[in-house]
């Protein structure tokens, strides 16, 4: 790189072609060019001129110009989302996995801006977007605020089960689906509390875990890697087998038992049902274990696993004829948003 642009960005070395700027004049991208060849033969006097302007310009960093860059940007994305609703999309539904497939809190800005307005543009063409998590609900609207998303999801799908609907500023319970949820984890858990003692020494002998109980259930832990977590799970799901509905629900080292016939799938299919939408025109794109009822050709045909998503996820996904992304959270989302219009396009024109 040093060889191409010298030891400063702004000099131009002595490489092939070199993009020195990008400005935009009348809504027009226009590229400043250098070229510079070795060989003395060639004439770069026509070139000069360009290059000597593009370096000025380089050399000044004006907020004028960045400003511009920035919106030339959003111009792009926005240019690419019209073109793509003009064609006859299958997407109807999008369910999206919050932490780790939509959301990156180390990167800046968490959810990218390509993939905010792909579901922006789908939106506006009538589709419905569904944040599918397992944090809790006053978590999930934390994390959004933090966000600061430029598109709101219309429903939210909170702890794997319980369903939210946008409505005004608010998200408002889906009341009868809710009620019968936390009736059906009521009596299960009933039952299950005379063996939650039993199962904590049985853990807490082998391994330095984290056993809690929340609103959620009666028995929740935190291991201390997900090698002890592998080793945990493979224990309680040997005892989910002799309890009737009783599922271990886990993503990375955090894992909790939970009713086997609500979770992200289930719920996911409840939303459709309300909107009236079939699983062909579903999409769903999650990276963890806690993933993988709705990462179903039961509940959803389109399905994405972004780059970072463990093995288990992909090979589910592959196994189904699903997209699996080389790029990572929300950037592979965004892919796999891409990939399926695509595909029905393709598939639409024989």
């Amino acid at each position: 790189m040093g060889r191409v642009l010298g030891q400063q960005g702004s000099q131009l070395g002595d490489g092939g072609l070199v993009v020195t700027l990008a400005e935009v004049e009348h809504g027009i991208v226009v590229s400043f060019l250098g070229r510079r060849h070795k060989d003395n033969g060639f004439d770069n006097r026509r070139y000069d001129r360009i290059v000597v302007s593009a370096q000025a310009l380089l050399g000044a960093r004006s907020p004028g110009w960045q400003v511009a860059r920035r919106s030339a940007h959003r111009e792009r994305l926005r240019s690419t989302v019209h073109t793509r609703q003009r064609m006859p999309l299958p997407i109807q539904l999008v369910s999206t996995d919050f932490d780790g497939t939509l959301h990156a809190e180390f990167e800046n800005p968490p959810v990218p801006q390509d993939l905010q307005l792909l579901i922006g543009g789908l939106q506006e063409q009538g589709a419905k977007w569904v944040i599918n998590t397992g944090r809790d609900l006053p978590s999930v609207m934390e994390g959004l605020a933090r966000a600061r998303l430029s598109v709101r999801p219309d429903f939210l799908v909170v702890v794997e089960r319980e369903i939210y609907l946008h409505e005004g500023a608010q998200y408002l319970a889906c009341v009868e689906w809710n009620r019968g949820c936390k009736t059906a984890h009521e009596e299960l858990f009933a039952t299950l509390r005379r063996d939650v003692p039993r199962l904590a020494d049985w853990v807490s002998r082998r391994f330095r875990a984290t056993l809690y109980e929340d609103d959620f259930s009666p028995f929740c832990l935190i291991a201390e890697s997900n090698e002890d977590a592998d080793r945990i799970q493979i224990f309680l799901e040997e005892y989910c087998v002799n309890v009737p509905n009783l599922t271990l629900v886990r993503n990375d080292v955090y894992a909790r038992f939970s009713h086997s016939a609500y979770n992200k799938g289930t719920a996911l299919a409840e939303v459709a049902r309300q909107l009236g939408i079939s699983s062909q025109h579903v999409f769903a794109a999650g990276d963890h274990l806690n993933d993988l009822p709705m990462l179903c050709g039961r509940f959803a045909r389109c399905l994405v696993a972004p780059g970072n998503a463990v093995p288990l996820v992909k090979e589910a996904v592959r196994r189904q004829n699903g997209y699996v992304s080389h790029q990572p959270w929300g950037h592979g989302v965004a892919r796999g948003l891409e990939y399926f219009p695509e595909q029905g396009a393709a598939e639409g024109g024989g």
